[in-house]
């Protein structure tokens, strides 16, 4: 059975997509699945040109889709840009809501979260039920700090920059699965 990760931000043509590229190519030899939406998405739009620039994409075979409750629903972890979009996702879908984080959240929470036997699982469940618990040990973080700035109407170099951050969250998320595996 195949997990699935969810990225989630706002119009699912920068961010969210770039973090599906980018865990994609990380997550390769996972058995994990990536994906993206946006909460205020238009179904079908490309993908931003800087984006699919910064993160490899395939600009042919990447169209933007709307949040549904049924995409939150099959995710075990989602990651959404903002406090915003995060607190959208759990609005769409309440039983989301222990599996929902921002994606800086789950990055902080990885580095301090430490998998169990008990939570077994696949390593996914298990990275994810290790930071539910940290998340009930840690200080809340500044207002803001778990946001990821949004590229829009910048220039290749500020998408080169969010695409680093997104990277970098991922890699604290991928520490966390190896551990738990």
């Amino acid at each position: 059975m195949l997990d699935r990760v969810l990225f989630v931000c706002q119009a699912n043509m920068c961010r969210s997509p770039m973090a599906e590229f980018l865990a994609r190519r990380m997550l390769a030899d996972m058995p994990v699945v990536a994906a993206s939406a946006g909460t205020d998405a238009v179904d079908g739009a490309p993908m931003h040109p800087y984006a699919v620039e910064v993160a490899g994409a395939d600009a042919a075979a990447f169209r933007t889709r709307r949040l549904r409750p049924e995409h939150l629903r099959a995710a075990t972890l989602v990651l959404t840009a903002t406090r915003r979009q995060r607190s959208a996702c759990t609005a769409l879908a309440p039983a989301a809501l222990g599996r929902t984080f921002t994606l800086h959240q789950f990055a902080r929470l990885a580095a301090a979260a430490t998998p169990t036997a008990a939570d077994g699982g696949t390593p996914l469940r298990a990275a994810v039920a290790a930071a539910v618990r940290a998340r009930g040990r840690m200080q809340p973080a500044a207002p803001g700090a778990d946001d990821l700035w949004d590229p829009i109407g910048g220039s290749p170099a500020d998408f080169r920059r969010c695409a680093e951050e997104i990277e970098r969250s991922i890699r604290s998320v991928l520490t966390l699965i190896a551990t738990a595996a």
